[in-house]
């Protein structure tokens, strides 16, 4: 007899088990997508270039035209843009202490592109 019973608990439990797997049929949550990770499509090495130019921004001396920075950024929208410089200041690439809000802006602007409102670099 106790392998009968066994067995019919067992039953019973998977059972249970299988209605409380569906319990919430019409009502379940669907799970939120994660959110998207933000990633650079230039090579952040090759924003080091950045560098110069925002030395030169910041002793109010003119920028040449044939500079590389902002031919880097020029093909990217304003988020990417954006994405990349702060990647590049996260990583340490341009080598420079930065005031980042400041400068991050000022880089920005001298490319002719403008931060999107819902992001921010944080450090």
């Amino acid at each position: 007899m106790a392998p009968s019973k066994l067995v019919l608990f067992l039953v019973v439990n998977l059972a249970l088990l299988a209605s409380a797997a569906h319990a919430c049929a019409p009502y379940c949550p669907t799970p939120s997508p994660p959110p998207p990770t933000l990633t650079c499509s230039v090579n952040t090495l090759k924003l080091k270039v950045c560098a110069n130019v925002l030395n030169l921004l910041k002793l109010n001396l003119p920028v040449p035209e044939n500079e590389e920075c902002c031919p880097l950024l020029s093909g990217l929208a304003n988020l990417d843009a954006s994405v990349c410089l702060c990647t590049a200041i996260k990583a340490e690439i341009l080598g420079i202490k930065l005031n980042v809000l400041a400068d991050f802006t000022l880089l920005l602007n001298q490319c002719r592109k403008t931060c999107p409102d819902n992001y921010t670099c944080s450090i």
